[in-house]
Order: C-alpha cells, then sequence, then structure tokens
C-alpha cells in the first residue's frame, strides 16, 4: 500500500524550516553524515548553543532530522524523506515544464545554427 501524500500543511511547515540560512547549513553538515549536538554547536560559533538547539527542534519537528540518544549524547541525522516529497509536489512538476522550453530551445538555436551554416561561405 503505497504511502499517503504528505499534506499541505505539513509541507508549508518543512517549507518555512528550510526558510533559515542557519538550518540549511545544518542540514548540509548532515549530509556529510550524522553529528552529536555538541558537534553540531561547535560548528556556528557565533550562534548560543541555546539558539543552535532551537534550530535543532525546528527541523526535528517538522521531520528533517532524525535524533537519537547514544549513552549521554545526541545522535542527529538527515532525514531526506520530507524534502524528497517537496520536490516531487513542487520542483518535480516545474522541472518537466522548464525541460519541455529548454528543449524548444536548444532546437531553435540549433537550427538558426545549421541556417546560418549553409550561408557562410567556406575558406580554403
Amino acid at each position: 500500500m503505497p504511502a499517503e501524500p504528505p499534506k499541505q500543511d505539513e509541507l508549508d511547515a518543512v517549507w518555512k524550516a528550510l526558510s533559515d540560512s542557519t538550518r540549511r547549513s545544518i542540514l548540509d553538515l548532515l549530509r556529510q553524515g550524522p553529528r552529536t549536538t555538541t558537534q553540531i554547536v561547535e560548528t556556528f560559533p557565533r550562534l548560543t548553543r541555546f539558539a543552535v538547539m532551537k534550530h535543532i527542534d525546528v527541523l526535528r519537528a517538522v521531520g528533517l532530522i532524525h535524533t537519537r540518544q547514544e549513552r549521554r549524547q545526541r545522535i542527529n541525522s538527515l532525514n531526506v524523506v520530507p524534502i524528497r516529497q517537496i520536490y516531487e509536489r513542487w520542483v518535480g512538476r516545474f522541472e518537466e515544464l522548464w525541460a519541455s522550453h529548454l528543449l524548444r530551445v536548444k532546437e531553435d538555436a540549433e537550427a538558426e545554427a545549421a541556417g546560418r551554416s549553409k550561408k557562410r561561405p567556406k575558406i580554403g
């Protein structure tokens, strides 16, 4: 049975979480692999631990980060599913539209270039 598509308000929350550059930087960091909360905090020396943890909480609340407890540490890892859902819902649809437009531009440019090459005198 296929998974139910996400509700619009769930996607809105993901968009809102992604709108912040610090949160996007945290996700970029987690693309490289899981990190402890301390490692993430140390990556942002200009922010307080509390501020970074609030960003992590926002990302966790919308499902972009999974956190597991390992002894005394919290290990954070990236969950790409919400980003994939946004891609499928929004980006993918526009990608198809742009692909057809770009293909037409390419074909027109090639036709124009072929027309010019026929008109040019050969040197030699």
